[in-house]
């Protein structure tokens, strides 16, 4: 599909990778941009339609595509991290963070899967994460929450086919927003980010590795799981080292 004279809806548009998504959206020639958060009052960006939205409520979501019948891109991109490991860490916020991360896109997907049928098929982008392949200490309901949110994505991309909407995965290391402001490594830039993401839509890519970190976790898959964690463990501390 044609970004250009496309109708986006832009999940946590009020910051961070969603802003960018919605800024470059308009930049590349979008005819509308629904910007939606659960503070609506947070997004600043001219020129977008903005909504309020909590994807982990159905009824907000479902009043979402009520209010957006004409959408013809669904950009997934809102998503939570609460640094909680899966055996001794609060079971109320992994399940939160899985509410959010996969349910809360799936909810999105079902709502709006309808609409765009309606307007040709059009196209869902689902923000994932490297951490779809990996896990961490402090970082596995995350990773957990990734690793459902990438199986559930090939899973809708199989249904949705018929009626010909493209389901495109994007996967990426850490992005130049306040969820990695801890890290002291190289990022991506969010305006970067979305360019490859919109980029792959158009060419009708399924899965959109966005940066090196990205394509350097999916090359080690192969690898039985000892393997893998130690090459990880390595890649790591050189990241950290760099």
């Amino acid at each position: 599909m044609d970004i250009n004279n496309s109708v986006a809806l832009v999940t946590g548009a009020n910051r961070g990778l969603g802003r960018a998504f919605a800024q470059r959206l308009l930049e590349r020639g979008a005819r509308k941009v629904y910007a939606t958060a659960r503070r609506p009052e947070t997004v600043d960006l001219p020129g977008v339609e903005v909504l309020p939205l909590d994807i982990a409520d159905p009824a907000s979501v479902r009043a979402a595509a009520e209010a957006a019948p004409d959408v013809s891109l669904l950009i997934n991109n809102a998503g939570i991290s609460t640094g909680t490991d899966l055996v001794t860490g609060s079971l109320d916020a992994v399940r939160h963070e899985l509410e959010t991360n996969m349910f809360g896109h799936l909810g999105m997907i079902r709502e709006f899967a309808p609409t765009l049928a309606r307007n040709g098929g059009g196209a869902i982008v689902n923000v994932l994460s490297a951490m779809s392949w990996f896990g961490g200490k402090g970082a596995n309901a995350y990773h957990l929450t990734k690793a459902a949110a990438w199986a559930m994505t090939n899973g809708v991309r199989l249904e949705l086919a018929e009626q010909g909407t493209l389901v495109t995965a994007v996967h990426l290391g850490l992005a130049d927003t306040d969820m990695a402001a801890g890290w002291p490594v190289d990022k991506i830039a969010p305006s970067d980010l979305a360019d490859a993401a919109l980029d792959g839509v158009e060419a009708g890519s399924a899965e959109v590795l966005a940066d090196r970190w990205s394509r350097d976790v999916k090359s080690r898959l192969p690898l039985a799981p000892e393997e893998f964690n130690a090459a990880m463990d390595r890649a790591l501390a050189a990241l950290m080292a760099a």
